[in-house]
């Protein structure tokens, strides 16, 4: 009995660390929009964007405006946090590293304003170490990624000091792939993640007017030799392989997309979202007007739609319907959809709740700890919001090995588009998965067959990898008698493997199942009914 009750307390105390992040960015400069937004849907929400100065002092535009923020976010119960740099504000990062003094003060600014403000902690955004961001960030290809790392140890000092451990946090936004050192991303972030208590990938701006050819903005995955060799997945494996772990991965997803004009008429080719383009970006939804880029000299319009615009403007009649002349497309490789009007040729590539939904399940299936969206003024009836909070109804919040699966970036060599719509998501009740002990590898292989244990002779095998299965973000154990570490989930109508941590198994039971030790079977089903009163 005494065992009985020491593994249901291991399994509450593993749910509850396990609590899923659902993080929204709140630009300051757009808080006459925020007014519908629901924030007891987010968990976490950044506000941006402090931006320090040469000397290392953080200031902040809207500052007089912080106390009214922060009391409408928290009346919805999310923990509030600035976030510092951004595309034009990650000027001096490099420099500031690099000065004894100025790096003493941005620490010191750093921690002030969290105690002033009272805040969650400290988001920073350095776009980025060790490559250029906008062109007049200063960055330096061999120091910003070490003096990064020195910098986070220090600000985790200094804050576990001034308001005891862990009780603030610190956070980054970062891209699609690791810092860069040298000659392209290093191979090892693990030592980054013991300071740092989640890092949110921008999942998007993949593709765009200053590409050569039109293609997605924020693709699930991408298509070899087709667009930028980026994607939603490459990132995540990129950031797992490279040691960041997974429960502290958190998935961006746009909800906004982007425009460019296309030199013909890509209703001839509807199943290719890849067609040569100008570079000349058009106005984009109401809110978009020409802006200039005192770094770069230039003048342009970023050709972005919100998605509340696209839904408000008459662009789409309802989620999945374009209004004349528009005509939507969807691609089954980048899973998203895209737009093309033919009077203008414009072409559009965005996100929907079918997009997002795909997206989010997948970072649950992967372990991840959560979702991120830039940004929560562009929402509309909260349908995205909805979209990515489908992490949690599918066990989201780190509680995958981390590994890497079989949809790894690239894998697919063709693109079929429609003007059908992905299936719809299932409407039975999700199945949560509940996290492995041991958490995420550091050594996950990019071909999933090669670390999923092979059954046990004369087992009876459940769902195959690769197999079709409908019912969208379920978790099955591939051996239903609880001796291999193998499990599925349903992803995009096919079945994606994955793998418990080495040394235990996948039990089922109930709608969902656990990673446990294999001593802990029978356990297990002892106390099926005890859980499903509790969960």
């Amino acid at each position: 009995m005494r065992l009985l009750i020491l593994l249901l307390s291991s399994l509450l105390v593993a749910r509850a660390a396990a609590e899923p992040v659902v993080l929204g960015y709140y630009p300051s400069w757009k808080r006459s929009k925020m007014d519908g937004v629901d924030f007891s849907k987010y968990t976490h929400v950044n506000i941006a964007f402090g931006i320090p100065r040469s000397d290392g002092v953080v200031t902040f535009e809207d500052d007089w405006a912080m106390p009214t923020i922060t009391k409408q976010v928290r009346a919805g119960g999310a923990k509030v946090l600035l976030s510092v740099g951004g595309w034009t504000g990650s000027n001096y990062f490099s420099g500031i590293l690099k000065d004894g003094s100025a790096r003493e003060r941005l620490l010191t600014s750093m921690v002030d304003y969290v105690r002033g403000n009272m805040l969650d902690g400290i988001d920073i955004d350095w776009e980025y170490p060790g490559r250029l961001g906008n062109a007049c960030n200063v960055f330096d290809i061999q120091k910003d990624t070490p003096n990064f790392l020195a910098f986070l140890k220090d600000l985790r000092a200094r804050f576990d000091s001034e308001f005891g451990a862990r009780n603030k946090l610190i956070t980054l936004a970062v891209r699609v792939e690791p810092f860069d050192l040298g000659s392209g991303p290093v191979s090892d972030v693990a030592e980054f993640a013991q300071y740092v208590d989640y890092a949110n990938i921008m999942a998007y701006d993949i593709n765009g007017g200053w590409n050569n050819d039109t293609g997605p903005n924020a693709p699930f995955d991408y298509e070899k030799g087709k667009g930028t060799p980026l994607s939603f997945v490459s990132a995540i494996d990129a950031w797992t392989k490279a040691g960041w772990p997974a429960r502290q991965l958190v998935a961006g997803v746009g909800f906004y997309g982007r425009s460019t004009i296309a030199q013909q008429n890509m209703m001839r080719d509807g199943t290719n979202q890849y067609q040569p383009q100008q570079h000349e970006v058009p106005l984009g939804d109401p809110e978009d007007a020409p802006w200039y880029d005192a770094c770069a000299q230039t003048m342009s319009a970023s050709g972005t739609w919100q998605w509340k615009h696209l839904r408000n403007q008459g662009v789409l009649t309802d989620v999945r319907t374009a209004a004349t002349p528009w005509q939507r497309y969807w691609d089954n490789v980048s899973q998203t959809p895209w737009l093309f009007n033919p009077t203008t040729k414009t072409f559009l590539s965005y996100d929907d709740p079918d997009s997002i939904r795909i997206k989010s399940s997948y970072a649950a299936s992967r372990g991840l700890a959560g979702v991120m969206i830039w940004s929560a003024n562009m929402d509309y009836n909260s349908e995205l919001l909805d979209a990515a909070r489908s992490f949690i109804a599918n066990g989201g919040g780190g509680g995958g090995s981390g590994g890497t699966s079989n949809s790894s970036s690239g894998s697919a060599n063709t693109a079929s588009s429609s003007t059908s719509p992905p299936p719809a998501p299932a409407t039975s009740t999700p199945q949560p998965a509940t996290p492995s002990p041991s958490g995420p590898s550091s050594t996950a292989s990019a071909e999933p067959a090669t670390q999923s244990p092979q059954p046990a002779p004369d087992t009876e095998m459940g769902p195959t990898p690769g197999s079709a299965c409908s019912n969208h973000g379920r978790y099955q154990c591939i051996d239903p008698s609880g001796r291999n570490a193998a499990y599925l989930v349903c992803v995009g109508g096919k079945q994606v493997p994955a793998s418990c941590a080495l040394g235990t198994v996948c039990l089922g039971f109930q709608s969902t199942i656990v990673c446990g030790w294999p001593v802990l079977r029978g356990l297990v089903e002892g106390v099926d009914s005890l859980l499903h009163a509790i969960y």
